[in-house]
Parts: structure tokens; sequence; C-alpha cells
């Protein structure tokens, strides 16, 4: 009998957005889809790209991400891809409208959080809602963090 595998995405994980967590509260996650060209998807394969300064926002009703680089894909020449196009996020209209109205209601923001491929071999993007944080949050978040982790190595040193 075969073995089920796990939904586990950590081996397909391409690029990860690791400040977004600091300078945001993440209030919700939603997984979509992308657009994506061939040599894009070749270059996401080798593991090559940038999602820290990106953002999604709203375009004529559809979802698309901003300022993220996939570099271009050197073996195919003539024929690549501009590497800071804005690419079109696949959401169900559900999830678009949600989207929307928490962006344009509670003022809070579309931000990518981990771009991988899933079980299936397909190229995913975690999208985050999130709200901002002041600095002086900011410090408190790193202070509690610090704290979980010096009670944690306490406690398993004291067993």
């Amino acid at each position: 009998m075969a073995a089920k595998k796990k939904k586990d995405d950590s081996n397909g994980l391409v690029a990860e957005n690791r400040v977004a967590r600091r300078n945001y509260e993440i209030i919700d996650t939603i997984e979509a889809g992308i657009a994506l060209v061939g040599t894009e998807v070749k270059s996401l394969r080798i593991g090559r790209a940038n999602i820290a300064e990106s953002y999604a926002r709203e375009e004529d009703g559809e979802f698309v991400m901003v300022n993220s680089t996939i570099p271009i894909y050197p073996p195919a020449a003539q024929f690549n891809h501009e590497p800071t196009r804005m690419r079109k996020l696949l959401l169900k209209k559900k999830e678009i409208a949600k989207l929307i109205m928490s962006t344009q209601r509670d003022g809070m923001t579309v931000v990518p959080l981990r771009l991988y491929f899933n079980h299936r071999g397909l190229a995913k993007l975690q999208l985050g809602l999130a709200k901002g944080r002041k600095n002086v949050d900011k410090r408190d978040v790193e202070k509690k963090r610090d704290w979980e982790k010096q009670k944690a190595r306490l406690m398993r040193d004291r067993g």
C-alpha cells in the first residue's frame, strides 16, 4: 500500500517574503495561482525569484502581483520574458470580492508571503491579507518572539 503524500509545500519553496510578517499583521491567508509564461516557470524551477518588495493590487476586477522579480532564463535567449512585469493572480470570484472589500473598506493590504510549487507541480502564491504595523508594534513583536525562544530553550534544558 502506497503511503499518502502529506500536503507539504516546503520542498517546492521558491521564494519567501520574510519581512512581511515583521512589517504587517497577517489577518488571513489565501492560496492563488499565477499566470506565467514558459521561461518564467523554468526560471522558478531553478529557484530564482524575489517577492520581498512585491504586493498585490486590484485592476479591472482582477488581482495582479506588482514589483516581483523573476530573472530571465539564460538558455531561452530571444524568447525570454520581462523580469519585472505584472503577473495576473488566479483567484475565485468570491476570493476576489473578499480581497477587494477588505482593501477598500478596512484599509488592508494584500502581500505575497510565499511562492512555491504545490504537490501537482503548479506554481502557487500564498497571499496574506494584512494590516500595517507601526515601529513600536514591530519592536513588541520581536521582544515577544525572543522571549518565546528563550522560554522554550529554558524548558528544554531543565527538562
